[in-house]
């Protein structure tokens, strides 16, 4: 229920003017973004980087149905590679775009240039473009935008979410060899009419899109703060007789570092999820929305403890 509210908050303006006036909010929020300005990003990338850990960065915003915010936005991308490009992170480093920020919505097309400036500006830096996926109205616009991007940049990677029914075969059309897949449970609010509902049968799901992705050719990004997934995914990759350096954890900035650390340091490629930006609401509402433990870190805060 708690989750539902909360995503259900997470697309409501008069909630987001509520919570943006909390005079702490931003400083909390600053657990879970990385400032406001590209020179905040650039300074976390760099900690980051420092630590042992790898990086996708992402500008904060989506669903503009504006030519003009689009065309800013594909602006903030070129600055920001320009920005972390003497930081010589190369695959290491690598972006994470919303379609619907780049004007999805709008019109496919307009969306597609965007994504193609983008990903020849990371093809600089030697690093790549994974798409998020966003809520499930997007998923087939989102996949042909891949297909075309990947024409040119084949090391374009998509994110693809465990709870929608379809996610399965989408798996297995995505397994191929030089795919990169992230593989999320999920952060929108579903209908139970195109996606699993319920935190057990969600992580079923899970596991058994990881299965199909750990067995296929492809480069796998589990993106978990979850240690049994964590478990699986190692078990996974014994069985299949992947090695340390053929899939990837992925998990968000501010969340579980002690573990993001650990992995790191035990060979595995950890790349952290950083986002940026002053349209940080949405984001922020819905990593309140995944676990628990980030509401009440959040009204510890809002009560100065």
């Amino acid at each position: 229920m708690l989750r539902q509210l909360l995503l259900t908050a997470s697309r409501s303006g008069a909630v987001r003017r509520g919570v943006s006036g909390f005079p702490l909010t931003r400083r909390v929020v600053g657990r879970f973004v990385a400032g406001e300005g590209v020179e905040e990003a650039r300074d976390t990338v760099e900690r980051l980087r420092d630590t042992g850990l790898a990086v996708t960065v992402d500008h904060l915003g989506e669903e503009t149905r504006d030519a003009r915010a689009a065309a800013a936005t594909t602006d903030a991308y070129l600055t920001l590679l320009r920005a972390i490009r003497p930081l010589e992170l190369g695959a290491r480093g690598e972006v994470s775009v919303k379609l619907s920020a780049l004007g999805q919505r709008l019109d496919e097309t307009m969306a597609l240039e965007h994504a193609r400036e983008i990903c020849a500006a990371a093809a600089v830096t030697g690093s790549a473009v994974t798409l998020d996926m966003e809520d499930h109205t997007t998923v087939d616009s989102t996949l042909t935008v891949l297909r075309k991007l990947r024409e040119d940049h084949p090391s374009t990677g998509v994110a693809i979410q465990a709870y929608l029914f379809r996610s399965e075969q989408d798996c297995r059309d995505l397994s191929s060899e030089g795919s990169r897949v992230r593989l999320v449970k999920g952060a929108y609010r579903e209908p139970a009419s195109v996606a699993h509902q319920g935190r057990t049968t969600v992580d079923k799901a899970y596991v058994r899109c990881l299965r199909i992705l750990m067995a296929g050719k492809g480069y796998p990004m589990v993106a978990t703060h979850d240690d049994r997934m964590i478990a699986i995914t190692e078990l996974l990759a014994d069985r299949f007789g992947r090695t340390i350096g053929d899939h990837e954890f992925q998990m968000l900035y501010g969340i579980r570092t002690d573990l993001q650390e650990a992995l790191a340091g035990a060979g595995h490629t950890v790349r952290v999820y950083v986002p940026y930006g002053d349209d940080w609401y949405g984001y922020f509402m819905r990593r309140l929305a995944e676990r628990p433990a980030n509401v009440a870190f959040f009204l510890r805060a809002l009560g100065g403890k």
